[in-house]
């Protein structure tokens, strides 16, 4: 009791993404552009889908609550990373860190569940287009929203509470850029077998019960599109649905190497590459993959650009 009482009253610190020192600035510079770029792409791919009236359509309310997830994903953790890459005290408190751990673990579990249920959306769409309006209306787009945004809290209330209960004593030096269960759990004084299996189990149904959605959908989208004579139409079906499909593939698979492939596989320095390809650069692709190669996204922004253009035109006539 008084190791875990030492452990509240102390503070974690982060020894960062580099061990190389010398390359901080570029690296500080990479990471802040990449940092502003995300935000930016999704705050502005949440406006256009909430202002134009073309895109008030399932898939992109739930691409709207992705962008909501991504956005709150990377200030998570890119806003302290960049603190510390330029500040001498690289501390993060005891209560921050369970914050942080609470906050990953949400975003990361719902966008898991989003994922999954936006496959079953694109599968509603190419499968049973006559359908759609039905199966997808806005009752039960708002119902899946939600159950992605509960099953990812659920898994911040199951896990942060426990991690935070482990007793650490010894260095309280995380080899890594933000407080990720894995690298802080390498800090404790006590056998953490039992939940370190938990959490694999934990992780493992998070990530087969949206990778079943996934594949099914996926497998009757092609079934259906093999099936399609018209060559438009099938360009059409994959079109829609490859951004889904490049986005899947590059979240998942960071997320099988953190948390189901073995830890005998995993060094910190890799743990920091692929977390930082999920934290860091994951939230940036999401909305240029689903805007660049969208057509009406693209033609909202046009819309919403040259508006924009016509009204300083205007105001600068009326000076």
């Amino acid at each position: 009791m008084s190791m875990k009482n030492i452990t509240l009253s102390s503070d974690f610190i982060l020894l960062g993404l580099l061990v190389n020192n010398k390359a901080t600035g570029i690296v500080f510079a990479v990471i802040f552009a990449i940092f502003m770029v995300a935000v930016t792409a999704n705050l502005v791919m949440i406006f256009l889908i909430q202002m134009d009236s073309r895109l008030h359509t399932p898939m992109y309310f739930l691409l709207s609550q992705l962008s909501i997830m991504d956005t709150f994903f990377i200030c998570t953790t890119v806003p302290k990373l960049l603190v510390d890459m330029v500040s001498k005290e690289k501390t993060i408190s005891f209560v921050g860190c369970g914050i942080q751990i609470f906050l990953y673990l949400t975003m990361i579990g719902s966008e898991f569940f989003l994922l999954g249920l936006m496959a079953y959306d694109r599968y509603v769409a190419v499968c049973n287009p006559l359908r759609y309006p039905v199966l997808m209306n806005r009752r039960v787009c708002l119902l899946l929203a939600a159950g992605a945004w509960f099953g990812g809290s659920l898994d911040g209330f199951l896990l942060t509470p426990i991690t935070m209960n482990v007793p650490y004593c010894g260095s309280h030096s995380i080899n890594h850029f933000f407080c990720e269960i894995p690298a802080v759990l390498r800090l404790a004084c006590a056998d953490t077998s039992l939940y370190e299996t938990l959490m694999y189990i934990c992780c493992v149904l998070m990530l087969l019960i949206p990778i079943s959605i996934i594949s099914t959908s996926y497998s009757l989208i092609l079934l259906t599109v093999h099936r399609m004579r018209s060559a438009e139409g099938r360009k059409k079906a994959f079109t829609t649905c490859s951004s889904h499909l490049t986005v899947v593939s590059i979240f998942y698979g960071a997320a099988f190497y953190t948390y189901v492939l073995p830890q005998s596989f995993h060094t910190p320095e890799q743990d920091k590459v692929v977390s930082a390809l999920y934290t860091i650069v994951t939230p940036m692709l999401n909305p240029l993959i689903y805007s660049l190669r969208n057509k009406d996204v693209m033609g909202a922004f046009k819309k919403m650009f040259l508006q924009y253009s016509s009204a300083q035109k205007i105001s600068s006539s009326d000076v």
